[in-house]
């Protein structure tokens, strides 16, 4: 099947249409906002798949409430340097900027500060946390857990989440490395939308109901992912999952689906962040340096670049549709 048709729009214009269609929804001004921008964050950076389509999984979530789109997050400070959230069914955007300040503030003072957020929905492209962190110098880490979609090997099913984890490091100039990925071969959700293109899946992503592999995207759906590099890929999902459940979240076997159903998965997220001023050389000129020479020597540096906001954003007709529908917009498109 022909790739599904798409429109450009301005930026400006999609992130209000985006953010009108979240409150009219349901959703909070505050809610609405930190969606769309990290909607837009992930546009930037060519990871479309939980870009601006992506904010669908929201108002679904929304309309059958398994997202709590005016949920108030209650922060808490466990020890000196580690910050505790309950999002209470909400997103992990609202918990981890209402406790930004106190993050940032705590990891200059201690060197370094944990944030460990429960009870949360999806979490969109990772790298949007980890990366606010590294524009205020410091490096950061980062890791949440999924409703199980993976299984560790062919012939097991669905045991642990796609279990996405990311790093941050800030360069010199502002610039900032991000390497943002999942521990599934792919993320969950191009599979999803190769289903409904009708289009098949390269080998190595998914196994079907019987765990056995396939390349049928809509026979993945039924059965599991799998984790990129084998047993390597599944260690990572061990890490996240353990990282993420150190803030008392569902494990990714107990957690509801973030597509489906009214149950909110609950999941947890966990944040590290470290002020490397606090030692005894330049790190982030020497790292910056270091970098540069890789890449003088063809080494590619990780993760996506980050670009300069894009003016237009490239948006599938029928995404479009929806949300210029759901913001009150006659006529469909703008």
């Amino acid at each position: 099947m022909s790739p599904l048709p798409e429109v450009a729009v301005q930026r400006e214009e999609i992130a209000q249409i985006a953010r009108t269609a979240l409150q009219q929804s349901g959703a909070s001004t505050a809610v609405a906002d930190l969606l769309v921008d990290a909607a837009l964050f992930a546009e930037d950076r060519g990871v479309r798949g939980v870009g601006v389509a992506h904010l669908l999984d929201y108002l679904h979530a929304i309309d059958a409430g398994r997202l709590d789109g005016n949920a108030i997050p209650r922060i808490e400070q466990l020890a000196p340097g580690f910050i505790s959230c309950d999002a209470r069914g909400g997103t992990f955007h609202t918990g981890f900027d209402a406790a930004f300040d106190e993050l940032v503030a705590a990891a200059r003072s201690l060197g370094v500060a944990v944030f460990v957020q429960s009870g949360a929905f999806a979490g969109g492209q990772l790298g949007w946390f980890t990366e606010r962190l590294s524009t205020h110098g410091l490096v950061a880490l980062g890791a949440i857990n999924s409703n199980a979609l993976l299984a560790t090997a062919p012939g097991t099913g669905r045991v642990l989440g796609t279990n996405p984890m990311s790093y941050s490091f800030p360069r010199m100039e502002h610039q900032v490395m991000t390497v943002d990925q999942s521990s599934s071969a792919a993320a969950y959700v191009n599979v999803r939308d190769a289903a409904a293109r009708g289009e098949q899946i390269p080998a190595g992503w998914a196994v079907d109901a019987a765990g056995e592999p396939t390349i049928d995207s809509k026979a993945a759906l039924e059965g599991a992912m799998l984790p990129f590099g084998g047993y390597k890929g599944a260690n990572i999902a061990w890490m996240v999952e353990l990282l993420a459940g150190m803030s008392g979240a569902n494990w990714s076997l107990d957690a509801p689906s973030f597509d489906s159903g009214s149950e909110h998965p609950g999941v947890g997220m966990f944040i590290l962040a470290l002020d490397v001023s606090k030692l005894r050389h330049d790190f982030v000129a020497r790292a910056d340096a270091h970098v540069d020479r890789l890449s003088a020597l063809g080494v590619r540096p990780p993760g996506t670049s980050r670009v300069l906001p894009l003016s237009e954003i490239q948006v599938r007709t029928d995404v479009l549709d929806q949300l210029c529908a759901r913001s009150g917009r006659s006529g469909g498109q703008p």
